[in-house]
């Protein structure tokens, strides 16, 4: 390229010198030879400067990647950070829900001490137990039915195999330790139960 400056230079000078010699016609034949030569230089300089190089496409690849990971990142740490607070809140909604249960707990608990009265404490515990499953089933829990049905794999969890009292209940659950419960049909706990044999 520096070359290519020298041999415009070059020309210029004996352009210079020769007008003094040369005629017109001459002149604008060398004025235009060196206008080509001009364009010829703009268009070499233009053509390096649109091909990038290979370490130019790599630096360039390798700047867009560190981007896109780093992009992808905070993506998926804004998305955890999402889900946690939906659960915190999920579960305070429901906490919150549960509260009025917790104070009328409170107040039979108080009763009970000052209570002459066993039905009205009975009744009062009865209707608090009342309000919980009402509660629960606000929320999609109900319970499995456990008792004198044939037993379940899919719903029965079987402690353990007693005699049956009566040839109908072989194979069935006779007694229910603990009460199971479906979420939405889904189980949510499996009921423990005594199957009779």
């Amino acid at each position: 390229m520096v070359k290519k400056s020298e041999e415009a230079d070059n020309q210029q000078n004996k352009k210079i010198e020769n007008e003094e010699t040369l005629q017109p016609e001459e002149v604008q034949e060398l004025e235009d030879q060196d206008v080509t030569a001009d364009e010829e230089d703009e268009e070499v300089v233009e053509e390096s400067k649109k091909e990038p190089t290979a370490e130019e496409k790599l630096a360039e690849l390798q700047d867009r990647y560190l981007r896109l990971s780093a992009e992808f990142d905070n993506f998926r740490k804004r998305t955890l950070k999402e889900k946690i607070d939906l659960q915190k809140s999920a579960n305070e909604n429901l906490l919150e829900a549960i509260l009025p249960v917790v104070d009328d707990f409170d107040r039979a608990i108080q009763s009970v001490d000052e209570a002459q009265d066993i039905a009205a404490v009975k009744e009062g515990f009865k209707l608090i137990s009342g309000k919980f499953h009402g509660f629960l089933s606000q929320q999609g829990v109900k319970e499995i039915e456990a008792f004198h049905k044939e037993f379940d794999t899919d719903l029965h969890e079987a402690v353990t195999q007693i005699p049956a009292p009566s040839k109908k209940l072989k194979g069935k659950v006779v007694d229910v330790i603990q009460k199971g419960y479906y979420l939405n049909d889904r189980v949510l706990r499996f009921s423990k139960v005594v199957i009779g044999e």
